[in-house]
């Protein structure tokens, strides 16, 4: 047998083991809450009303604006291969500058407490 047959054979076997192992190994017990829709941390079946906290908007926010700063910084190992590499690689130190200036004046103010 060549060695693509025998990959194929293991990972078919190992797949198909671990897929038999999946059904069998977890316990099935549903209760009320495990059946019911999960929204936010709100009852599904309550008044649709009820005020959203600020702080889970702040935070989500934070978050966003951090997950862009690594699409921001994803170009730059390619920077090293233009005529001046020096700007391409200030530009990105004056962003995470800015970025860990906002962090820090966030974190001053309480605005990454959860809970208060």
């Amino acid at each position: 047998m060549n060695l693509i047959m025998v990959v194929l054979v293991i990972t078919s076997l190992l797949s198909g083991i671990l897929a038999i192992v999946s059904f069998w190994l977890p316990q099935m017990n549903p209760d009320q809450e495990k059946l019911s829709p999960y929204e936010c941390g709100f009852d599904p079946l309550g008044t649709a009303r009820l005020p959203f906290s600020l702080r889970f908007f702040l935070v989500a926010i934070l978050f966003l604006l951090f997950d862009l700063e690594i699409a921001l910084l994803l170009p730059l190992p390619w920077g090293d291969q233009l005529a001046s590499p020096i700007l391409t690689f200030s530009w990105a130190t004056v962003i995470l500058v800015l970025l860990t200036l906002g962090l820090i004046y966030e974190w001053l103010q309480g605005g990454l407490e959860w809970a208060e």
